[in-house]
């Protein structure tokens, strides 16, 4: 039998509070339009405890607008002054931080700890462009245990 939505008044909702009930929660209704879940919504517990971290996407992007990527690409100009490597992670099981290692020519240039929470979430790390930095990138993005969880290669152009 499907659940009905109703507007619970002000006073209602103080007096529900005040009474310590709980009032549920649809999780679709917790989500908002990005996917992410919205300030104080709980998740299933048993989607949480059953899933391993994994990427589900990953971007290097000129931009983020509102937690998207903008202008991904394999090749940008040294011009454009920064680039970005966006990660999508879905599922996220529990509290925890990830690793962006930016290699250039297979050095390793920077190491970014990034924090990420359930169920899913949507991260980025970025580098500011010099003239030096032209020629082949890669980021690693790996778990708190040093698991690789992906790397996406790119290049820095004239």
């Amino acid at each position: 039998m499907p659940l009905k939505k109703f507007a619970l008044g002000a006073p209602f909702l103080a007096w529900l509070l005040l009474a310590g009930a709980v009032v549920p929660v649809n999780a679709q209704d917790a989500l908002d339009t990005e996917g992410s879940p919205a300030d104080g919504a709980v998740q299933p517990a048993e989607e949480s405890r059953s899933s391993q971290l994994a990427l589900a996407e990953t971007a290097m992007c000129e931009a983020i607008d509102q937690m998207r990527p903008v202008n991904k690409g394999y090749a940008f100009p040294v011009s454009a002054g920064q680039v970005y490597c966006y990660t999508l992670l879905d599922p996220v099981p529990t509290t925890q931080w990830i690793y962006h290692r930016w290699y250039h020519r297979d050095r390793l240039s920077t190491q970014i700890r990034l924090k990420v929470n359930p169920p899913r979430w949507a991260t980025y790390s970025l580098i500011r462009l010099r003239e030096t930095d032209k020629g082949p990138w890669r980021v690693e993005i790996s778990d708190e245990r040093n698991n690789l969880l992906g790397t996406v290669r790119f290049s820095i152009t004239d």
